[in-house]
């Protein structure tokens, strides 16, 4: 979102007007009488004084505020998954897509950080330094009012962290939620948006969440793709419901029991049929 209207905001797209021309750059109205560098180095070619450029500002290493073109991974107020470039002992650095690296102090870790690793954060001004600094603290960041959900939900998930269970995902930018390990049945990435659905809401408000969609529709769509993958295979699948789970998620990545529902319903509606060495698919004459 393009802020074009003052006051500042730090760690936010501004559209702020040239007012300068150095060899080293342009500078920028910042309002009350603040003037803001854009280095030469991202400055747009045939940018003119009197011209408008949307930016986004933030701190450089001696505090000054600067411009630039450059687009982070994401900006103040919002959260994000980003890789460790640098440990020191007061924090670790992130890498967010600009040149200064975003900041971890020691004590907004939940654990030790690790550089190569990357971590679920959001991102805020420190209201003690004003610096744009990061908390790997999540949870005192969700809203304790947001958005009120139902089983069976559309959701957008973020997958952030392997568990025991499962996958940790943020679901709607507003709450936590996990996606047990027998509700995976294609690959996830970490730190990629995914659309998933809420499967049950907890007595305590935890999420568990599924990646199909829950009921009838989803079979429909486990159906479609079986007839499409037999029709890419010549009319045959070597599967059956004798065949080990394992081979049915390696091979269609979905669930056995999933398979088992749709190629019955599929038999029921004589569009295929079932020999013991696997599925035929039933030729329209």
């Amino acid at each position: 979102m393009i802020n074009d209207i003052a006051p500042l905001q730090l760690g936010k797209y501004n559209r702020l007007q040239v007012i300068k021309e150095l060899d080293f750059g342009l500078y920028l109205d910042g309002f009350e009488g603040e003037e803001i560098l854009i280095p030469r180095v991202y400055v747009p070619e045939g940018t003119e004084i009197g011209q408008f450029l949307d930016v986004f500002i933030y701190r450089d290493s001696e505090d000054r505020l600067i411009a630039t073109t450059l687009k982070p991974l994401a900006t103040v107020g919002e959260f994000a998954y980003l890789k460790v470039k640098d440990v020191s002992k007061l924090g670790v650095f992130l890498d967010w897509g600009l040149m200064k690296d975003l900041f971890v102090p020691f004590g907004e870790q939940l654990s030790k950080m690790a550089v190569g690793r990357s971590y679920l954060i959001y991102i805020y001004i420190d209201e003690e330094t004003q610096r744009i600094v990061a908390s790997a603290k999540i949870d005192k960041f969700l809203p304790e009012v947001g958005q009120v959900f139902a089983e069976k939900d559309e959701v957008e998930l973020l997958p952030y962290e392997y568990t025991d269970l499962g996958i940790k995902a943020l679901v709607n930018k507003c709450k936590i939620g996990i996606i047990y390990k027998n509700e995976i049945f294609k690959i996830v990435n970490l730190g990629e948006f995914t659309i998933g659905y809420i499967k049950k809401i907890r007595e305590d408000g935890k999420l568990d969440l599924t990646l199909e969609k829950i009921g009838f529709d989803r079979i429909d769509n486990v159906k479609q793709s079986i007839l499409s993958l037999l029709i890419a295979q010549n009319g045959f699948l070597p599967y059956t419901d004798k065949t080990d789970a394992g081979v049915i998620y390696a091979n269609l990545q979905m669930s056995k029991k999933d398979f088992k529902k749709a190629i019955g319903g599929l038999y029921k509606e004589k569009r295929i049929f079932i020999k013991e060495d696997g599925v035929y698919i039933i030729q329209s004459e």
